[in-house]
C-alpha cells in the first residue's frame, strides 16, 4: 500500500506520461436542487472569447446551478430591460444573465452585464469590467464571482488561481513543472521546470509569491519565487531535510520543517528579511507540515509524538508547548486552515482509505468529505467554501474539489501526465 507523502513530504513522485498536462473539469457531484439560470450569449462579442460560455461553465462547475441550454432560450437579450420576464419564467428559470462586450480603445474592452431575477423582475446586479484581450477570461470569471455571491451570499472564487505540480515522462527522464492556472485549468503557465522533484507549493497571502521545495541541486532546498516575473531566491538549503514551507499571513516569515544533521524533523520559523531562525518544536518525534493560523500567532502541524500522525497546535515562538487537537481515528495529517480559522482540513484514515476531512475548531467534530482511496494535499479556496486536493483516478494522479458541506465536487483530469499537490491562491489584491 502506498504511504501518503504528506507525513514526510519527500517520497518520490509517481511516473507519468509524456506531454504537458492540460486540466479538464468533470463535475462529480452537485446539490439535489440546483438553481436554474440562463446565461445568454453576450452581444457584439469581440476578443475571441465566448464570455457567456465561460460564465456558464463556472456556475455549472460549482454544482449549485443548472444552466439552460442555448437552443432552448426564448431570445437573446443583451440588457436587463430587454428580458421578457414571462418568456423566461416559462422556461423554469430563476435568473438570467445578459451582457455585451464592446471596444473602448485598442486592446481595451468593456464587459457589461446584468443579472435579473425573472421571478420578481428585480435587477440583482449591474456591473462593468474592463479588460485587455489577454485578460478577457479573467473578466468573465469576475462576472461569475458576482453572480455566485449575489445569489448564494458567498463570495465567488472563480477569478482566483491554483498552483500545482505536474510530472511528465518516465524515469529516469521525468520532467517536473510548477504550474499556475485559472481555477478552471485554463491560462496554464509553467513558472518552473526541472529534471528533479518540485513539491509543496504555497502561496503568499498577497498572491504575488510562491514558496516551494526543489531538489534541483540533488538536495532539498526551499525557494520563494515572484509569480509574475519569475524572480526567485533560495531561502533555506540547510543540512538535512528542508521542507513544507508555509507563509505567515504578513508575508514576512516562513514556517518550515527542518531536520538538521540529526535527521529528525522539527518546526522552525524563518524570518525572510534577516534569515533569523526560530526553533518552535524540539521533540524526538517527527514534526512536519506547519501551517499558520489567520492571526499569525500560532501554527498547526503534524506529529507522530502520540504514536501515530495527529495534528497539534503551538504558539509560533520558541519553547511553546504544543496541544493535540485531533482525536478521531489513528491517522490525521497535512492540516490546512480555513480563511476564517474556524475549520481545519486534513487527510484522515477512513475505513482503510486516506480521505479529505474537515474538523470544526470550536467543537472538534470531524467530517469526511472525499471518497477516494488515496486523497492528499487539501487546500482551501479563499472563500472557504471549497477544497482542492489530489487523488487517484484509474491509477493516475488527478486534482479534485469538494465543497466543505460535502455536497458538490468536480474532478480536474489532465490530458496526460500526473498532477499533484494543489495550492489554491488568495483573492486578487
Amino acid at each position: 500500500m502506498k504511504v501518503p507523502a504528506q507525513i514526510f513530504g519527500f517520497l518520490a513522485l509517481a511516473a507519468a506520461a509524456t506531454a504537458p498536462a492540460q486540466l479538464r473539469i468533470e463535475i462529480t457531484s452537485g446539490v439535489t436542487d440546483p438553481i436554474p439560470i440562463a446565461v445568454v450569449p453576450f452581444a457584439a462579442g469581440t476578443g475571441g472569447l465566448d464570455v457567456a460560455e465561460v460564465v456558464q461553465h463556472d456556475l455549472e462547475s460549482s454544482g449549485r446551478f443548472r444552466a439552460l441550454p442555448r437552443a432552448q432560450m426564448p431570445g437573446k437579450p443583451a440588457r436587463a430591460e430587454e428580458v421578457a420576464l414571462t418568456s423566461w419564467r416559462g422556461g423554469s428559470n430563476d435568473y438570467v444573465v445578459v451582457g455585451r462586450v464592446s471596444t473602448l480603445a485598442p486592446d481595451q474592452l468593456a464587459v457589461d452585464f446584468d443579472l435579473v431575477n425573472v421571478l420578481n423582475g428585480q435587477r440583482v446586479a449591474t456591473q462593468r469590467f474592463t479588460a485587455g484581450g489577454a485578460t478577457l477570461r479573467n473578466a468573465a470569471h469576475r462576472i461569475s464571482d458576482v453572480v455566485y455571491e449575489k445569489i448564494l451570499g458567498v463570495r465567488g472564487a472563480f477569478a482566483t488561481r491554483i498552483a500545482y505540480v505536474a510530472v511528465d515522462g518516465q524515469p529516469p527522464s521525468q520532467r517536473y513543472r510548477l504550474i499556475v492556472a485559472d481555477t478552471d485549468g485554463e491560462n496554464m503557465r509553467t513558472v518552473l521546470e526541472s529534471a528533479q522533484p518540485i513539491m509543496s507549493p504555497a502561496w503568499s497571502a498577497d498572491g504575488q509569491w510562491l514558496a516551494y521545495v526543489s531538489f534541483e541541486g540533488k538536495h532539498s532546498a526551499i525557494y520563494v519565487q515572484r509569480v509574475r516575473t519569475g524572480e526567485r531566491s533560495r531561502v533555506s538549503a540547510r543540512t538535512g531535510i528542508n521542507g513544507a514551507p508555509a507563509w505567515s499571513p504578513d508575508g514576512r516569515k516562513l514556517a518550515l520543517a527542518l531536520s538538521g544533521s540529526g535527521g529528525n524533523l522539527d518546526i522552525y520559523v524563518l524570518d525572510l528579511a534577516t534569515q533569523a531562525l526560530t526553533r518552535v518544536t524540539d521533540d524526538p518525534s517527527i514534526d512536519t507540515e506547519p501551517v499558520w493560523t489567520p492571526d499569525g500567532a500560532s501554527l498547526y502541524f503534524t506529529s507522530d509524538r502520540a504514536g501515530g500522525p495527529q495534528i497539534y497546535r503551538v504558539a509560533a515562538q520558541a519553547n511553546a508547548r504544543p496541544k493535540r487537537i485531533t482525536f478521531t481515528g489513528t491517522y490525521n495529517a497535512r492540516p490546512r486552515v480555513s480563511p476564517d480559522g474556524t475549520q481545519i482540513a486534513m487527510v484522515t484514515l477512513d475505513q482503510g482509505s486516506y480521505r479529505i476531512a474537515v474538523q470544526d475548531v470550536a467543537n472538534g467534530n470531524l467530517r469526511v468529505l472525499s471518497h477516494g482511496k488515496l486523497d492528499e494535499s487539501p487546500s482551501f479556496a479563499p472563500n472557504g467554501a471549497m477544497l482542492i486536493y489530489s487523488g487517484q483516478e484509474r491509477g493516475r494522479d488527478v486534482l479534485a474539489t469538494v465543497g466543505v458541506d460535502g455536497l458538490t465536487g468536480q474532478r480536474l483530469n489532465s490530458d496526460s501526465g500526473q498532477v499533484h499537490e494543489p495550492a489554491w491562491g488568495p483573492f486578487a489584491q
